[in-house]
């Protein structure tokens, strides 16, 4: 078995836009598709999905690994330990601009019946470069082919 193969590149992809925003003085937030295995709290999860702001100074503890990505953070003023599966984030943008980057994602086998699903299994994780045309507070990602 070719070892490249076998590895992601979508965890080095997520630090490094994590890095550009924070070298840029923006804030990076996330898009999360909530299955069995996000540790989140499921009181602000939105059709399946919760985003969050994972700039420095919105969270304390961040762990950007190859497999999770974990941090503290405080909801409704009470702190909150998260535990986000890499494999789990749809998307990594800037707040301010909406420049980023989308990830396909197929939900592990403990999705949750809510979480929406992949219809073409021969999805993989290919990123997606965007350009949004104006800033937006949610993410607004097009497909650039």
């Amino acid at each position: 078995m070719d070892v490249m193969s076998s590895v992601s590149t979508k965890p080095y992809l997520l630090r490094a836009l994590f890095d550009w925003c924070a070298d840029q003085g923006l804030t990076p937030y996330i898009a999360v598709v909530v299955d069995d295995r996000a540790g989140v709290p499921r009181q602000y999860v939105k059709d399946g999905q919760i985003i969050l702001n994972i700039g420095r100074e919105a969270v304390h503890q961040l762990v950007m690994g190859n497999e999770l990505i974990t941090c503290s953070a405080r909801f409704g003023g009470v702190a909150q330990e998260l535990t986000i599966p890499v494999e789990c984030v749809a998307a990594i943008y800037a707040r301010e601009n909406g420049h980023g980057m989308a990830f396909e994602v197929t939900p592990g086998k403990s999705a949750r019946s809510d979480a929406p699903a992949s219809t073409d299994a021969t999805r993989t994780e290919q990123p997606v470069l965007t350009t949004p045309e104006k800033p937006v507070t949610r993410p607004h990602l097009r497909r650039v082919k």
